[in-house]
């Protein structure tokens, strides 16, 4: 069919047309009245929620939006230097967590297990929903509802999880084992595999190759958009193996390896020409590592092609167990709330029940909470009231610290502390917390997030990946590098799609990056990037993908695509350390573990501090960080 280009048409899904995350036009072409929701199909009980009071329903752009982090870009540029004004509530609480993702909800609940249900807990993020990067999307069409996530997308790291991470999942109900149970894909997507989509501008054509990783290479290559020579390098990559350092022990092969890029080994070691190593253009090796900056030593862990002939010293490698849930691991943080607030996820939850379960937000900071969750409350200066000499305050005082945050109406309020734990990004720190001392505020700058965008498109059904024969595409040099089908997931009274036929969310990933920079200056290129891009020209980029990839397989962006949720994260994952680009330093020398030390009355939990981007990580510092705070206090 002719490929619809034209994105400001009638059909164009605009912000303020969005009715719970659908085109509103669409919602009562489907549905007409307000259907009964029954139990079983997916769907919460209550009807359709408004956006208004149920932020997982929100859509356009989402992750970091506009309105949630420009106050502290201001503390970044200075404009909050020196003594900060704020109205005194007059609140006083035996601990304030800055930063309501799953560390810092995990701190409040390490510190509540410790010391009481009944101590005094403020949570504060300056998004309008918990979760940090794990945040969930939902829509509701047919009378269905449907979720996806919006970051954390699953449990999963390249090694186990500690006792401690172990336990609390445990704690929630969640059994990490368990995948096999409740995902349905192998039955709802059968025949599906992966494919590889070849555009116009830089392959001459614009194609999409089924069979990625599933039929003979040979037989793949030769039907990409290719020339012959660079189809012979792909192959012969793939298939041959051959030792591409000889000469060397498999001790100071391994070393080699850290000490070049992927790149570098396929061009200069395999014999990769130019046109053959655009194929690997798009690839995003873990935490967003991309083939000119990451280490061919964390490649060949990571299973790219060209080391299976290759004798290399390799470390033992144990991995976690893998487990998703429909919204990612927002579960994990609406089953923390559940324990932490339980009158927002009324009743007891675990796994099977909290997918189909609906938070109420109105309840996340009733005076009456022994813990309280304050949304949309961005903090500009956690201070210490007496002086923190050393870095050590008398555990006899209560009212240690102060934390002065800024409300959406640009109007600051201020509350106290006998502890604060910082579980917010590593690189704001050094400015909201300005008493730190030098080479700990030098530590926590550091690093560099990885800028991430997850991009949920719930599509009317999936009738022409089906007829592509695909359920995941890579498209080297796509604006979005990834696209791939949700998992069809049922769990609980939440039914996932249990055909072809029904709606089913695509998720788009895109990294934005700057191909030649060092890595850390390709993740701030990639952040302002993220930043200047509108949500038009997000939504256009998804509609243009999606119809040069299925347009010849019937898909109609206009008909097909009902909802677009960009959820982007320019402060992204955790920065993990390499071999490239980083000094190789004892572990007490690196920068995340100076940053992370206590100061008086303030830890500091969240990923950042592992410099580790996983979900575990985040739990590990938490608990470290709540003990840090109870021996400051001497409650230990």
């Amino acid at each position: 069919m002719a490929r619809p280009t034209e994105t400001d048409s009638p059909f164009h899904v605009a912000r303020r047309d969005f009715l719970g995350g659908v085109g509103a036009g669409t919602i009562l072409g489907l549905i007409g009245a307000e259907p009964a929701l029954a139990a079983g199909t997916g769907a919460a009980p209550g009807g359709t929620p408004d956006p208004a009071v149920y932020p997982p329903m929100r859509s356009g752009l989402r992750g970091q939006y506009p309105g949630s982090f420009e106050v502290a870009h201001d503390v970044r540029d200075g404009q909050f230097s020196g003594q900060v004004s704020a109205v005194d509530t007059g609140e006083h609480y035996d601990l304030v967590v800055v930063g309501g993702g799953i560390s810092g909800l995990s701190a409040a609940h390490f510190w509540r297990r410790a010391l009481g249900d009944r101590q005094r807990v403020l949570v504060l993020d300056n998004h309008d929903d918990f979760g940090g990067h794990a945040k969930r999307n939902e829509f509701h069409v047919e009378g269905k509802t449907i979720v996806s996530y919006g970051g954390t997308m699953s449990i999963e790291t390249p090694f186990p999880y500690s006792y401690i991470a172990k336990g609390l999942l445990a704690e929630l109900g969640i059994d990490p084992t368990t995948q096999a149970r409740y995902d349905r894909s192998a039955t709802v997507f059968a025949g599906m595999g992966a494919g590889v989509f070849f555009d116009n501008a830089h392959f001459g054509a614009d194609k999409l190759v089924p069979g990625f990783r599933q039929r003979p290479w040979p037989a793949f290559f030769a039907d990409a958009p290719l020339s012959p020579t660079a189809r012979a390098d792909l192959v012969r990559l793939y298939t041959e193996n051959r030792e591409w350092l000889p000469g060397l022990t498999p001790q100071a092969r391994a070393q080699a390896l850290k000490r070049i890029s992927y790149q570098d080994f396929l061009t200069k070691h395999v014999g990769l020409g130019e046109e053959a190593l655009r194929f690997f253009a798009g690839q995003g090796y873990r935490n967003n590592m991309r083939v000119d900056t990451c280490p061919a030593w964390s490649a060949m862990r990571y299973r790219a092609p060209g080391f299976a002939g290759m004798d290399i010293a390799e470390t033992i490698e144990a991995e976690s167990a893998n487990f998703h849930f429909p919204d990612g691991n927002a579960s994990i943080a609406r089953l923390l709330v559940n324990r932490l607030v339980p009158d927002a996820l009324p009743g007891a939850h675990d796994m099977d029940s909290v997918v189909a379960a609906r938070a109420d937000y109105a309840r996340l900071d009733l005076p009456a909470n022994s813990t309280r969750i304050r949304l949309s409350s961005i903090v500009v200066r956690v201070e210490h009231l007496t002086d923190a000499a050393h870095g050590t305050v008398p555990t006899s005082v209560e009212k240690a610290v102060r934390v002065v945050y800024a409300r959406p109406d640009g109007s600051r309020a201020s509350v106290t502390a006998a502890g604060v734990v910082l579980a917010c990004f590593n690189n704001i720190i050094p400015f909201i917390a300005p008493e730190l001392p030098e080479p700990q505020r030098q530590a926590l700058r550091y690093a560099s997030k990885v800028p991430m965008q997850y991009t949920s498109v719930l599509l009317r059904n999936a009738r022409a990946m089906q007829r592509a024969g695909v359920r995941q595409i890579e498209a080297p040099f796509g604006y979005h590098s990834y696209a791939f089908l949700d998992p069809a997931i049922t769990i609980g009274d939440y039914a996932g799609p249990t055909g072809v036929d029904d709606p089913v969310v695509l998720k788009m990933i895109r990294n934005p990056n700057a191909p030649g920079l060092p890595r850390r200056d390709q993740h701030r290129a990639g952040r302002a990037d993220m930043l200047a891009t509108p949500w038009e020209a997000s939504e256009r980029a998804v509609r243009d993908q999606l119809q040069a990839m299925l347009g010849p397989y019937g898909f109609d962006h206009h008909r097909d695509i009902l909802a677009i949720t960009v959820n982007r994260w320019p402060h992204g994952y955790a920065y993990t350390y390499d071999t490239l680009g980083d000094p190789d330093l004892p572990e007490r020398d690196r920068p995340h573990v100076i940053g992370r030390q206590p100061w008086g009355r303030i830890t500091i939990a969240n990923a950042d501090s592992a410099a580790q981007a996983y979900t575990n990580a985040a739990i590990d510092m938490a608990h470290r960080a709540v003990g840090e705070l109870l021996v400051a206090r001497g409650l230990t």
